[in-house]
């Protein structure tokens, strides 16, 4: 189980890696050209740059505190941390009624919280 969470903990840490660079790095005049970030014209482009750097904090909350072994406790907050970034990303969507990436979201959420559970519970570092 140890392994899973790894793997799964890394995969989202590379997810949400590169879904936060892109927002912080990128202006908010590009984002919103993308066809899959049509969303961002909601937001302001200090709200953006904001989203962006929790993502990339939460990225590396996920793996780099047990990598290191300090602090070890800020993997499954980081955990939930971006199961709730995703709550609010399906709630936009659905507001926007852009329906065809809610699952995507879903499953960000689903694997956040199994970091967080498995982290939390019978599997800490």
């Amino acid at each position: 189980m140890n392994t899973a969470l790894w793997i799964v903990a890394a995969l989202l840490a590379l997810v949400f890696l590169g879904a936060g660079a892109s927002k912080v790095l990128q202006p908010k005049s590009k984002l919103v050209t993308n066809p899959n970030l049509k969303w961002t014209e909601d937001f302001s482009e200090p709200q953006l740059k904001a989203i962006g750097t929790l993502e990339v904090l939460g990225a590396i909350g996920l793996v780099l505190p047990p990598l290191v072994g300090v602090a070890e406790v800020l993997s499954p907050l980081a955990a939930v941390g971006l199961a709730l970034t995703m709550v609010g990303a399906i709630v936009v969507h659905l507001r926007r009624k852009e329906n065809q990436v809610v699952p995507v979201n879903l499953v960000l959420l689903a694997l956040a919280v199994f970091v967080a559970w498995g982290r939390f519970g019978d599997y800490p570092f």
